[in-house]
């Protein structure tokens, strides 16, 4: 017997790879329902190969019956509509940035934390982190395991995807307008600074300190996820690249570490694939990860400059891993650990 699975924000970027994602790994629902806002009701959504779901109101659904619903609708809206799903008795598996922080939500990378998601039954939804977070807690954890993490410096390079279809559109419309000589004020809605041919050192709203709101998320959420004794320093920047967020990690470590031992170590963990080879193209780019459920790190390198320190290179699909399929695995382990019928 199969599940009755929800997905709020359909028609969104994040929410169709939640749907492509579900049928490609053959999740086990009996009955998919695709939800958005008014204005796209009755729009077609393909689910899998064969399927066209026809996408319901939002407002107006009742989640009664509903086992599991996956929710990239927008923190506003799913403030609103998340608790009301769980009431009525489903978990949610909430990809917004709305919940990560309540200390009765689980904050979830199943190949990091899997044990958190018994907690949902506290409020009965769960929080997918930030996408930058996500790629980083899976190359952490084998390394933190081994060698003991005490700092990490992260610098990232995050893809327009990031910032939603109307980022995407931006960064196309501009790039195709500098080849025509029209000026880059002429498409510029979403980002504060042209975007084509250039990188903005800003994501998300500014805090009293100076950090971007992005930056406090990779700090915060790693204490929560990973260890909340790892010092986190970030630096988030928007580049152009239209899928595939790519991060400079530099770790400090309590145990010396050896270069080998670690590429081991990243090498047999789950969801992780090294690529390192000291050769030209060997590494992963964003572009090569695009489409790509596995996040790669490439570079790994003694970092001389500290007694244990070391850097490396990640990068990861941020719709996929940094999102959606991140989402999907989080129901996964629901179903077969929690929810059995």
């Amino acid at each position: 017997m199969g599940y009755k699975v929800a997905v709020m924000g359909a028609t969104g970027n994040v929410g169709r790879e939640m749907l492509q994602i579900m049928a490609e790994r053959k999740f086990p629902a009996d009955e998919v329902v695709a939800l958005a806002s008014r204005r796209s009701v009755g729009r077609e959504i393909s689910y899998g190969e064969d399927a066209i779901l026809k996408v319901q109101d939002l407002d107006t659904y009742d989640f009664t019956g509903t086992d599991i619903v996956l929710s990239s609708p927008g923190g506003a809206i799913s403030a609103k509509y998340s608790p009301r799903a769980a009431e009525a008795g489903a978990v949610v598996v909430d990809n917004t940035s709305h919940f990560r922080m309540d200390p009765d939500i689980p904050l979830v990378v199943p190949e990091v934390n899997p044990e958190a998601i018994a907690d949902y039954k506290k409020k009965g939804i769960i929080a997918n982190p930030n996408c930058s977070t996500i790629q980083m807690m899976v190359a952490l954890k084998p390394l933190h395991e081994e060698f003991g993490i005490e700092r990490v410096i992260v610098s990232t390079y995050q893809s327009v995807s990031g910032g939603g279809k109307d980022a995407m559109d931006e960064l196309f419309e501009q790039t195709k307008g500098i080849f025509m000589n029209k000026p880059a004020s002429e498409n510029k809605n979403i980002f504060t600074k042209q975007i084509a041919f250039n990188c903005i050192p800003h994501i998300d709203v500014f805090m009293d300190d100076g950090a971007t709101k992005e930056e406090w998320k990779m700090k915060v959420e790693t204490a929560k996820i990973l260890d909340p004794n790892i010092k986190v320093h970030a630096n988030c920047c928007r580049v152009p690249a239209f899928i595939g967020h790519a991060e400079y990690i530099n770790i400090e470590t309590k145990k010396p570490i050896d270069i080998d031992r670690a590429r081991e170590v990243m090498a047999a963990q789950d969801g992780l694939i090294v690529v390192d080879h000291r050769a030209d193209e060997g590494y992963v780019t964003q572009v090569e990860c695009a489409g790509e459920d596995a996040t790669y790190v490439s570079r790994l390198r003694k970092d001389d400059t500290v007694e244990n320190g070391m850097s490396f290179w990640c990068v990861s699909d941020n719709l996929r891993k940094g999102a959606a399929l991140n989402t999907v695995q989080i129901a996964e382990v629901l179903v077969r650990d929690h929810l059995k019928k």
